[in-house]
């Protein structure tokens, strides 16, 4: 089965074909800048005879001429890796909020698109660009099946007592208002691989998100019991741009006291907050450089990013009643020893240790940075979400 994955964002389209149940990668690459100057396609592709990776600067007036530049350089005859889009036949799609209507992945139907319409007040900048690319691909991939994974499914699973908010009935039996959860695709992805390594299902393991957006999951059995992000994308731990978890009186002060519109509030809180706040940068690599520089205020700034990971894995090992594992995973979590070493430590009480040898080594794959006779593995899992998307396609229509 060949499984087309898209991820459309408001200016991007990301994308990757792939062979199933093998999960052989066939090409991946993504449409930027769309509407944009300087708009390109990049392309990499490999066959038995050939592969290669390919930048093309041409204009994109919006998503669907990207997704046909994408879909001409599939079949193209040189570089092409099929010969027509019909032997596509699933394209899966991420979407980002899933809201209460959906729990699982599902095949879009034009009822499936009219509640995915209905939840973009929950998730104005992400949901619009997500249906914009269902639309676009159900009329360049016109024989595939449409199937659509949802960012907030994997923590559907979360009881009442973590996803409810001590505010009025009426906002949660009357508008939904209630925590979802982000970055469910990654959270899922890496607790089961984490759960394959350690051959225990029931294991209970912390996965920690950490990429420009970070997040983190208390899973059991499988199954997400509690997250950091909550409504929107905002709350939790500090981010690239974002605030993480702040006192709502802030937000009052900024309004009544300093004259801010709530535009402003949401702009400062969501883009201009966070580790680009607090130091100038919101890559975690020039917050780093600045910090081996002397940077004081990006020394600190490591040091709260780090202090509100260990808070919420202590609040998680007293929500899992004890942990079996942490999973460090995405851009930050994978590649940054710095950040694992500091949110780690001084945990030795709850039986958390790292070895700061095998933590500075790194690795490839799955790898251990704890000591052996550790209580608590501290794993480093690479996230793949676009596999899980087509493991996900593939599962429900095999």
């Amino acid at each position: 089965m060949k499984v087309f994955v898209i991820n459309s964002g408001s200016s991007s389209i990301k994308y990757q074909l792939f062979d199933m149940p093998s999960a052989q990668v066939i090409c991946s690459g993504i449409v930027d800048r769309i509407g944009q100057d300087g708009a390109s396609v990049t392309y990499s592709f490999s066959r038995s005879d050939k592969s290669d990776k390919q930048k093309h600067m041409i204009p994109i007036r919006d998503h669907a001429a990207g997704l046909q530049e994408v879909a001409r350089l599939l079949t193209d005859p040189v570089v092409g890796v099929i010969r027509d889009p019909e032997e596509i036949e699933v394209v899966g799609h991420r979407v980002v909020h899933g809201g209460e209507s959906f729990s699982d992945t599902m095949v879009i139907t034009e009822e499936v698109k009219e509640k995915i319409r209905n939840l973009f007040p929950l998730a104005p900048l992400h949901n619009p660009p997500n249906f914009l690319g269902i639309e676009v691909a159900e009329k360049i991939f016109r024989h595939a099946k449409q199937v659509a994974v949802f960012d907030t499914a994997f923590h559907q699973t979360m009881p009442p007592v973590a996803y409810r908010m001590a505010i009025p009935n009426e906002f949660y039996d009357k508008h939904q208002i209630r925590a979802y959860g982000f970055h469910g695709t990654s959270h899922k992805y890496v607790s089961e691989r984490a759960a394959e390594y350690l051959k225990n299902s029931k294991a209970r393991i912390i996965t920690i998100h950490l990429g420009n957006g970070c997040s983190m999951a208390a899973v059991q059995d499988g199954k997400c019991i509690d997250t950091t992000m909550g409504l929107g994308p905002m709350n939790g731990l500090i981010m690239g741009t974002r605030t993480g978890d702040i006192d709502q009186s802030v937000i009052f002060h900024l309004v009544k006291q300093l004259g801010y519109s709530l535009e402003d509030v949401n702009t400062i809180l969501n883009k201009k907050s966070g580790m680009l706040g607090l130091t100038g940068f919101s890559d975690m690599r020039d917050v780093k450089a600045a910090r081996e520089r002397g940077d004081k205020m990006a020394a600190l700034a490591y040091d709260m990013y780090a202090y509100h990971i260990r808070k919420y894995i202590g609040a998680y090992m007293a929500v899992l009643n004890g942990v079996d594992a942490l999973v460090f995973t995405a851009g930050v979590g994978e590649n940054d020893a710095l950040t694992r070493e500091l949110s780690t430590r001084n945990l030795e009480s709850l039986g958390i240790r790292l070895d700061a040898a095998k933590n500075n080594a790194g690795g490839k794959g799955i790898f251990e940075i704890n000591p052996d006779n550790a209580l608590v593995k501290i794993l480093v899992v690479p996230t793949n979400e676009e596999v899980e998307i087509a493991r996900q396609c593939h599962a429900l229509l095999k």
